[in-house]
């Protein structure tokens, strides 16, 4: 049976050159992963958050979702967080809650979905 140092020096093979330094071989370099292994967006979904594209009232909802001063965004909609960050004394503007009750703006939260 190999002991396992013998295990380790088969797994990362090394030879001495000739200069009396050790060289790894070729095949231990580390390749870059193929676009298909990296994990994909559900269709629709972009990641590009581009200012221009954005309205105002979505921007301070963002800016909302991005504050942690209010607590964690993830599991909670948007009015149940600042609900919440009300009811701690956190002073939540009330411009948010204005934007999520009037109805014309998403209630969850920028990362819903993507954790």
């Amino acid at each position: 049976m190999a002991t396992p140092s013998r295990k380790m020096k088969a797994f990362y093979k090394q030879k001495k050159n000739t200069t009396g330094g050790i060289t790894k071989s070729k095949s231990s370099k580390l390749t870059k992963p193929a676009a298909t292994d990296i994990a994909q967006l559900p269709h629709g979904v972009s990641l590009d958050l581009k200012d221009d594209d954005i309205e105002e009232e979505e921007k301070a909802l963002r800016e909302f979702d991005m504050n942690m001063a209010y607590g964690p965004c993830i599991g909670i909609t948007r009015l149940g967080r600042w609900e919440r960050a009300q009811r701690l004394g956190l002073n939540p503007p009330k411009e948010i809650e204005k934007l999520v009750k009037s109805g014309k703006v998403k209630l969850q939260s920028l990362f819903d979905g993507r954790m």
